[in-house]
Order: C-alpha cells, then sequence, then structure tokens
C-alpha cells in the first residue's frame, strides 16, 4: 500500500512549447509575433519588455504585461495548474508567464498600484523564488 504525502503541495507545472518562442529568439518583432500568436504569453511579455525598454509610457507597459499574464492564466489552467503551486523558471516554456508576471507587477508598481505590485511579486515569488531573483533582483515586497 502507498500513502499519498499530504503535505508536499501541488506538483510543479511545466507549459508546452510556446511556438512564439522560436520566431522571438530569431529576432522577429514582438508586435508581428503577437499577431500570429496572440494567444502566447512569451510574445505578449516580449511585447511589453520591449516597449518598457524603448521608453513607452507605463500604461502601454503596464497594458501588454496584463494581456499576457491573463492569456497566461488561461495556459496554465489548461494546463492542470490549480490556482497555486510551483512554475518553475528552469522549465523554459514557462518563462513567458514568468515574465508577463514580473513585468506587470513592475509596471504596477511604475503606474502607483501599490496593492497590484505587492500582489504580482509575491505571487512571482511563490511560483518561481528563481524567477523572482532573476526578474525582480531583490526588489520585491517581501525581501529584507
Amino acid at each position: 500500500m502507498s500513502h499519498v504525502d499530504l503535505m508536499a503541495g501541488p506538483p510543479p507545472t511545466h507549459l508546452p512549447e510556446d511556438p512564439a518562442d522560436a520566431e522571438l529568439a530569431d529576432g522577429a518583432d514582438p508586435g508581428s509575433v503577437v499577431r500570429r500568436h496572440p494567444a502566447s504569453p512569451a510574445a505578449w511579455a516580449a511585447l511589453a519588455a520591449e516597449a518598457r525598454d524603448e521608453g513607452a509610457d507605463d500604461l502601454t507597459v503596464y497594458a501588454y504585461a496584463r494581456v499576457g499574464y491573463h492569456r497566461s492564466l488561461d495556459l496554465l489552467r489548461r494546463n492542470g495548474w490549480k490556482g497555486h503551486g510551483p512554475v518553475p523558471w528552469e522549465h523554459e516554456p514557462n518563462r513567458g508567464f514568468l515574465r508577463s508576471l514580473a513585468l506587470l507587477a513592475l509596471a504596477a508598481r511604475a503606474i502607483g498600484e501599490e496593492e497590484e505590485w505587492e500582489r504580482c511579486a509575491t505571487f512571482l515569488r511563490d511560483a518561481s523564488p528563481a524567477a523572482a531573483d532573476d526578474l525582480l533582483g531583490g526588489d520585491s515586497p517581501d525581501s529584507p
């Protein structure tokens, strides 16, 4: 008779390969990639990052990141995620979600939405401490 460890928590979620990743890696324009793959968290994260890097208004970055975040939630749920649990940074197809979440947190803070910043930064740290370290560094609500 085997026993289930009830304290172990949910298993890690591993998203499937995102078709936009290869196009983005080849240097395709994020806006064009979003148009070809509108459900892609990676494409929306790339579009948000591009907007931020080019000095776009914080509201534009926030909007792009929020779309990526919501597309990510749909994808996570379709792949067995129950609203919590690890989403490892080490699994590359998860990175579109994690980047969207980090960009949303940072853009929320930039527009003065402190509650959203804290919620998203904490969600990122809970889903993947490695992603939070990589994407937010020591800049998170629960940092010492």
